[in-house]
């Protein structure tokens, strides 16, 4: 009987949707386990065979634990919100909400098609009003607390606000963005319009002037990943740096416990090093510099205070609040159209740019308060006003970036610290904290970096020119877009005093516009809705959230998708606790992750989040890369050369469709039609064939090396797809993707389904198993259960395969091995399996009513030696014989079988050679 995978697969789809089979309650009776997929964003291309790989390994992961015994929640949901659906909608009028619909239907149809053992009943999207409600929510929440610095962990403000009325803020213990200090006295005479400003330093989501990606004519804020060259991804227009009023999250204030907590994350350690990377401790100090003729001290932070003695010049952020003061008259006009440049650049650009040099001066000099020298100020893009405090001591001897902007600009290099390489070309030094190279000069003369950074900060506070300082490279999460379709602020506006709406009012729904473009004078597009008030009449906050508001706590949600009261209710998350398992791409690996934790160790604080990180265990899959196909046209004409011949002719290599190409050979006729250009094409053919050329890239349509994943499954099945793209490789390495090794991995499915049936019948036996039929199982479930615990899906796979082709040729058919059989594969390809589970008498689903085999490790001992025998040299046969067999008994079991007897027939037996576990030679004339 035929393994006809069409309707095999179709009637295992409707069954378990039609009995819910993977649908999950709360069973304090069972250990839980959580799996989860990064939430996927529906584009309007749908899924590419690539996508689906780490969707693939979810599956058979939380089908695994299922069998273990474990109540498994493995959901889905859509990241719904989002700038590319909004810019269609610009383009065409029509409604995001339809474009995103229609986008996800294709996802639940592709995701459907691939068998996954999603609880749809949980499924929801960012853009229903009974998810965003709960966005809303956090969003008050963070309004309404900030960090205390001393308990470590938010609180409510109005706690901070009590203090004020009674102490005021000398001795609050908090992160703040305020440097001024007040009585309780001059808090309780300041009006509410000053209390509030004042307190926006202090809250969790706050408003500040921040310097933003500005997009004038996409009329809104881009985050870093949606700008490319100082373009923006989406129309690929001007972005420039520009301060506005924003909202933001104090996600600054959490950067220690977001680091600390990596420490106990089952994560790579490369993911846990961008992390530690991007949230960027510094040890060091604040240094105060004088500025010559002004009443101003120009305050610095630095690691490296030891290093003071080699300021030869300063260095402020283009956008820092320094700069306009610091600038002279005759410096103006110079600053002014540097700071236009620069404004075209976005941060990341700045950072990742090392090439190019460009800095203006800015007229001013400061006072190096070691030295009492006289440094110039200057102004320079690669230094970041978010960092520190937007002012660098630039020291070139002992920087690389300060160096080469001194090179440049022919600035003083002085060393502080003795080269270990007496070059007199060598113009930069790398000087580590732990070197052993001596300081030169000053009061630090003579001492190592590590004892004369010490030194140096003592200095510091001696001389009362600054304070020791722990810094942090993370950044505050500007959380105002100036588009249409996000989750509405929660926030209105009573005399220009920003204040939450009462909770009863939630969700606060996006409002129907006439078009999603900013208004004629430059509001966001909410400000084209009618009556965007609360409920007083007061004017809601007309930005919406960002892509990432209602991806932050969507794991929470999960767990208790349907309650209309709370985000998550206590019971739930008390049993689900956190995410056992995460898997998606390595490009969330700060953006999404930071808020992400960041986001949950806000609402553990207030008690709604049971545990403190949201992520136990992540793995980041590869990536599936395509293989391309090019033809070679000779230039100037529509004649085409085989790859071959290519190196005869002058010509240009063109990307073509791989569907029209099977093992490198081109459908010819086919090329002609697939685009009205090439109808009328030549060819110059090797062996009457086209060859063309190939690479491994990026899957892109734009490459047309892109397989649908709908037309594996109908050519192949669900289960070859889902098996083949484990088998390619390790889950966490890219691999090429290649149509023609699938047909391998078919051709085992095959294999498997025929153990079953004696040509078109069922036929499985109960008759009991063979010892080499058990070991050969057995071998099997040890390694199956090893390696997909592990992660190792290709070699458990590669396992199973040997198991088949051994029991193949052994014409197994017991149920004893097969039974077993079926449960170790059926994480892996679940719609055959599920149809031989029922074949095998079951009536329920193999996830619903089995476990998985344990092995037995007595039925994997070697008992029996296949001994080789020759005569004279030569190999005539294999003895089977106990491996423990004494020489004596061995050698009289091959003078008996009748084997030996046949090969020495009319000849001499002179000598037997007994090796034991090994080999028998017989000698004979």
């Amino acid at each position: 009987m035929n393994y006809e995978y069409t309707e095999i697969e179709k009637k295992w789809r409707e069954y378990w949707k039609e009995h819910d089979t993977y649908k999950v309650v709360e069973d304090p009776s069972k250990e839980k386990f959580y799996v989860l997929d990064m939430f996927p964003y529906p584009s309007g291309a749908g899924l590419h065979v690539g996508h689906p790989l780490g969707y693939i390994a979810s599956d058979i992961y939380a089908r695994y634990k299922t069998l273990e015994g474990f109540n498994v929640l493995h959901p889905i949901g859509y990241d719904a919100f989002g700038l590319p659906a909004e810019q269609y909608a610009i383009q065409t009028g029509q409604h995001p909400a339809l474009t995103t619909d229609q986008n996800i239907k294709n996802y639940q149809k592709q995701f459907d098609l691939l068998g996954f053992n999603y609880d749809l009943s949980r499924e929801f999207r960012t853009c229903d009003k009974s998810y965003y409600k709960w966005t809303q929510w956090a969003v008050i929440k963070f309004f309404e607390h900030y960090f205390n610095t001393k308990d470590y962990k938010a609180k409510p403000i109005t706690e901070l606000i009590t203090e004020f009325e009674t102490s005021g803020n000398a001795n609050v213990n908090a992160a703040t963005s305020y440097d001024g200090t007040f009585t309780a006295a001059e808090w309780k005479s300041k009006s509410k319009k000053e209390k509030s400003d004042i307190l926006q330093n202090y809250r969790l989501a706050f408003q500040a002037e921040t310097l933003v990606n500005w997009c004038p004519q996409l009329g809104t804020v881009l985050a870093n990943d949606e700008i490319k060259d100082g373009l923006s991804v989406r129309g690929s227009f001007p972005v420039e740096q520009k301060k506005m009023l924003q909202w933001s999250l104090r996600v600054s204030a959490f950067a220690q416990r977001l680091l600390d907590g990596l420490n106990c994350l089952d994560w790579s350690e490369s993911v846990k090093e961008i992390q530690r990377n991007w949230i960027g401790r510094s040890e060091g100090a604040d240094i105060n510099f004088k500025v010559l003729g002004k009443d101003l001290e120009l305050t610095v932070f630095t690691t490296r205070p030891d290093t003071i003695y080699g300021v030869t010049f300063m260095v402020l952020a283009p956008e820092s609040d320094y700069v306009p003061e610091l600038t002279t008259p005759e410096q103006a006009d110079d600053v002014a159209r540097y700071l236009a440049e620069t404004k075209k650049k976005t941060e990341r650009d700045r950072q990742m740019d090392v090439k190019n040099v460009s800095g203006v001066f800015s007229g001013s000099y400061c006072i190096n308060p070691f030295t009492n020298e006289e440094i110039p100020v200057w102004i320079a893009d690669y230094v970041l006003g978010g960092y520190g405090t937007g002012a660098i001591m630039a020291v070139p001897a002992h920087d690389e970036r300060d160096n080469r902007f001194a090179n440049h600009y022919s600035l003083p290099v002085v060393h502080v610290y003795e080269l270990s390489n007496q070059d007199d070309k060598l113009s930069f030094h790398d000087v580590s904290k732990n070197a052993s190279t001596l300081c030169t000069t000053g009061i630090l003369k003579d001492l190592i970096p590590k004892k004369a950074i010490s030194k140096a900060i003592e200095e510091v506070g001696k001389k009362q020119i600054g304070t020791p300082k722990i810094n942090y490279r993370l950044r505050d999460a500007i959380f105002s877009r100036q588009r249409y379709w996000g989750e509405p602020f929660p926030i209105f506006f009573e005399d220009d005093i920003p204040t939450p709406v009462n909770e009863s009012e939630l969700p606060i729904v996006l409002p129907e516009v006439d078009k999603y473009l900013p208004t004629d004078t430059g509001e966001p597009p909410l400000g084209r809705a009618q009556d965007w008030t609360n409920s007083d009449g007061h004017p809601l906050e007309l930005s919406t959230m960002p892509g990432f508001a209602g991806s932050s706590a969507y794991f929470l949600r999960f767990m208790d998708p349907k309650n209309d009261d709370c985000l998550v209710s206590k019971e739930a998350v008390e049993y689900w606790e956190n995410v056992d398992l995460y898997i998606g791409g390595a490009e969330h690996a700060t953006g999404h992750l930071i808020y992400a934790r960041f986001w949950n160790m806000f609402l553990f604080d207030i008690g709604v989040a049971s545990k403190e990180e949201p992520f136990k265990k992540m793995i980041n899959q590869g990536m599936i890369q395509g293989r391309s196909s090019f033809v070679y046209r000779i230039k100037g004409t529509n004649k085409f050369v085989s790859y071959g011949l290519k190196n005869d002719h002058d010509t240009q290599q063109l990307h073509v469709y791989v569907g029209l190409v099977k093992d490198d050979i081109l459908d010819i006729e086919g090329f002609k039609s697939w685009r009205p250009d090439f109808q009328d094409a030549e060819f110059i053919l090797e062996d009457g064939k086209y060859i063309c050329g190939s690479a491994v890239e990026k899957m892109s349509k734009s490459l047309f090396n892109v397989v649908n994943p709908d037309d594996v499954v109908k050519k192949y099945g669900a289960d070859t797809l889902r098996l083949f793209e484990m088998f390619l490789g390790p889950l966490e390495q890219s691999k090429p993707w290649s149509t023609s090794s699938i047909e391998g991995v078919h051709k085992f499915l095959g294999r498997f389904w025929r153990l079953f049936f004696n040509k078109d019948i069922f036929t499985v036996s109960d008759e009991k198993a063979t010892p080499e039929e058990l070991k050969i199982l057995h071998t099997a479930i040890k390694k199956v259960r090893h390696d997909t615990e592990n992660f190792n899906f290709n070699t458990a796979i590669a396992a199973m395969m040997i198991c088949v082709n051994e029991l193949t040729k052994l014409s197994c058919n017991k149920r004893e091995v097969l039974d077993p059989l079926v449960r170790i594969l059926a994480p892996y390809c679940p719609h055959i399996t599920e149809e031989l589970h029922e074949l095998l008498g079951n009536t329920d689903s193999v996830f619903k009513v089995s476990r998985l085999p344990d092995w037995d490790d007595s039925l994997l001992v070697e008992n029996i030696h296949k001994y080789p025998v020759s005569l004279n040299g030569k190999l005539k046969f294999l003895a089977e014989l106990p491996i423990d067999m004494e020489k004596d008994d061995i050698e009289q079991n091959i003078i008996n079988d009748e084997r030996t007897q046949k090969f020495i027939a009319g000849k001499t037996i002179r000598k037997i050679i007994v090796v034991p576990r090994k080999i028998v030679n017989i000698v004979a004339n």
